[in-house]
């Protein structure tokens, strides 16, 4: 395939072959995949804005009586820093700076992200320590709902993090690989995109 009939975003670059064609389509099929993940949390943000009000807390705790801003503030840090930490995997795949380089790149952004799945999991406790548990109310349902299964994808990227750096230790950085790890990288920025909405919607709106 011509390079000029390629979107350079969604391919490798010339010079990795056949890796180079397959990662236009390939990737670009992943990414309308998950549009239809989008979607479910499109539903999700809607159901929490529909709950944000006295009817929606039923009396409960609300975002005032549980939300720790800081702990968000530091989440917020570790996945928007393990999205750049990824960068520099898809740029030493682009580069050929080595697969030594590749896996360091994947276990640094691995680590950020169950750094923020460490501060996650500790305000889920934290609240559900303090009354904020998902039968309480409408809105803690919703809340619970949205950043949980937003947690969830964190975890199943680190889980895809460890099996590609066992994949290239196996086979090398072969062009099934590449592949991968390219769209690896959609989903790992795509769930920056989806917190960088959580954050300013479900986190500071209610606080503002």
């Amino acid at each position: 395939m011509s390079d000029t009939n390629l979107y350079p975003g969604l391919n490798l670059g010339g010079g990795h072959g056949d890796a180079h064609d397959q990662a236009e389509n390939t990737v670009f099929g992943f990414w309308v995949f998950l549009m239809s993940d989008l979607i479910i949390f499109g539903i999700l943000f809607a159901s929490y804005a529909s709950y944000l009000d006295p009817i929606g807390l039923a009396g409960g705790p609300g975002p005032r009586d549980l939300f720790d801003v800081r702990s968000v503030a530091i989440q917020t840090a570790f996945l928007l820093v393990g999205g750049v930490a990824y960068g520099g995997v898809s740029l030493a795949v682009k580069y050929e700076t080595g697969r030594a380089k590749v896996i360091l790149w994947l276990l640094i952004s691995a680590a950020l992200g169950a750094g923020f799945l460490v501060f996650e999991v500790r305000d889920f406790i934290t609240q559900a320590g303090e009354g904020g548990v998902p039968q309480a109310s409408g809105w803690l349902s919703s809340y619970w709902a949205l950043v949980g299964l937003h947690g969830i994808h964190v975890l199943s990227g680190i889980i895809w993090i460890l099996a590609m750096a066992a994949q290239i230790l196996k086979r090398g950085m072969d062009d099934t690989v590449k592949v991968r790890l390219s769209m690896l990288g959609v989903f790992w920025h795509f769930l920056d995109l989806v917190w960088v909405g959580i954050f300013s919607f479900v986190f500071l709106v209610p606080l503002a």
